[in-house]
């Protein structure tokens, strides 16, 4: 079975550290397990703090930086301490230490670790840097421990699940995607729908991105959006769309799915893959909701063809109301509706 790790997050050590303390608890295990060495940091580290960097022979690295102040996180505790961030193994010293998200830690920590990891991946992987918004944005994942190839061989080699593009025209779209910075506040949870496998899934990344799209698409109609919506079923909508201006909490529910073409799913036809992908979502989700939810269909993965195909049945989807639509990395967005949608979208879908 798959199991998909988590995204790089830090570690924070509330004790004492010198440099001879890092050198005999981290230097030298990871030495002993992998083959390391240790370093300064390529760049400097914040006011108050010593750094160093961890290169091990297997390709992993790691980053600890320490202070004698005042370094807890949000500011929640005093003293010294220090933190680890790296997508190798964690020390024994380091077991018991509490983890943190990348927004859960003091800015210049978090700042200082993102300019040693961005430079880090675009050595690696230089094709991404002329994308600094998705380098940024999925750095948690492109640097993870098991998905740091599979998550870059998604947009890299299979266009992020765009059929008949090129990986330069999906990174691009994505790159105005999160140009926005609507999406910053939730980096954390909508990077790490990616996934941080070794095993390239691609059903799950390519409905992982498929959120991206419903996000673009309600942003380019002006609303301003919350993912990860708790209702009181136990379940969680994947958006709120507000109207701008408001204060938030009374707008319309999204939920989003994304069937595969015909070619990687039993269904035998375009119009029978929407269908029964669409009935996955209702028969389950969205009928314990009763109600209230607008369901979005993106059927991006389709490609010329068999989206011509749906757009000239238009078939049901087993719930109003609902968008089923088609985004392309150039941007153009074509789709249709069914039922009495509660949202403005004409400015963002051309309907057919």
């Amino acid at each position: 079975m798959d199991i998909v790790a988590r995204p790089l997050r830090f570690r924070y050590a509330p004790e004492r550290w010198s440099v001879g303390r890092v050198q005999s608890q981290i230097l030298q295990p990871l030495e002993s397990n992998l083959g390391a060495k240790m370093d300064s940091p390529w760049f400097r580290p914040p006011s108050g703090y010593q750094a160093r960097r961890f290169e091990m022979d297997n390709g992993d690295i790691a980053l600890f930086c320490w202070t004698d102040g005042d370094g807890g996180p949000d500011g929640t505790s005093g003293g010294p301490g220090g933190y680890w961030l790296g997508n190798t193994e964690t020390p024994s010293s380091l077991w018991k230490t509490n983890k943190y998200g990348f927004q859960e830690v003091p800015y210049p920590i978090r700042r200082w670790a993102e300019r040693e990891l961005l430079a880090q991946l675009h050595m690696e992987s230089p094709w991404l840097e002329a994308y600094p918004h998705v380098s940024w944005f999925f750095l948690p994942v492109f640097l993870s421990k098991d998905g740091r190839e599979t998550t870059r061989e998604f947009f890299r080699e299979y266009a992020a699940g765009f059929p008949d593009a090129t990986a330069d025209e999906a990174l691009e779209y994505y790159e105005s995607v999160l140009h926005t910075g609507a999406l910053d506040p939730y980096r954390s949870e909508m990077a790490g729908k990616l996934g941080t496998s070794d095993y390239l899934d691609l059903t799950r990344m390519t409905a992982a991105m498929g959120e991206f799209n419903a996000a673009k698409l309600l942003l380019d109609a002006g609303y301003e959006i919350a993912p990860e919506i708790e209702v009181t079923t136990g379940h969680s909508i994947d958006f709120r769309a507000d109207p701008p201006g408001s204060d938030g909490g009374q707008g319309v529910l999204v939920e989003v799915t994304r069937p595969l073409p015909p070619s990687r799913r039993s269904a035998n036809s375009p119009l029978s893959a929407v269908r029964e992908t669409a009935k996955t979502k209702t028969d389950g989700q969205l009928d314990a909701h009763a109600g209230g939810v607008v369901l979005f269909v993106d059927c991006s993965s389709f490609p010329d063809d068999a989206w011509q195909t749906i757009a000239a049945e238009q078939p049901e989807v087993r719930h109003r109301p609902a968008v089923v639509f088609r985004v392309r990395p150039m941007g153009r967005i074509e789709g249709y509706r069914k039922g009495n949608l509660p949202l403005s979208l004409a400015s963002a879908v051309t309907f057919v």
